[in-house]
């Protein structure tokens, strides 16, 4: 039996979905994802790292497949309200169980954990594999 270890950099639904398919390719190799952090940004106070969340949710089983980013079954209470304030941006916003991972990571970095420390913790939610 041989040992596989492969290195995958990703970002986004596609590099998410392309994860998945690694894995079910290649179930018995360990498969390390280098996760784009460009894209992250400060919104209404909260750390919101959408690759890596999409990646996390992707191979975690709750992605919203229909729209390929952020949660399955999400409501959108939270951006309504936002938006009735005039404080959402109309380019993006952030579904309610989604808020959760984001108030989650932002007290964690706080806190001075490294992002990658966080983002393992996250992950012991997900279990992404």
């Amino acid at each position: 039996m041989s040992f596989v270890q492969i290195v995958v950099l990703a970002g986004g639904t596609g590099g998410a979905r392309f994860l998945r398919g690694v894995r079910a390719a290649l179930p018995e190799a360990t498969v390390t994802a280098v996760v784009n952090t460009g894209d992250d940004v400060t919104l209404h106070g909260l750390r919101v790292c959408p690759d890596l969340d999409t990646v996390m949710y992707t191979l975690g089983g709750g992605i919203d497949e229909e729209r390929g980013w952020g949660r399955a079954d999400e409501s959108w209470t939270v951006k309504e309200e936002l938006a009735a304030y005039g404080a959402d941006p109309d380019w993006f916003g952030l579904g309610d169980r989604d808020v959760a991972t984001h108030l989650v990571r932002t007290r964690m970095l706080d806190a001075g954990y490294p992002l990658s420390a966080v983002t393992a913790a996250l992950a012991d939610r997900w279990q992404p594999g």
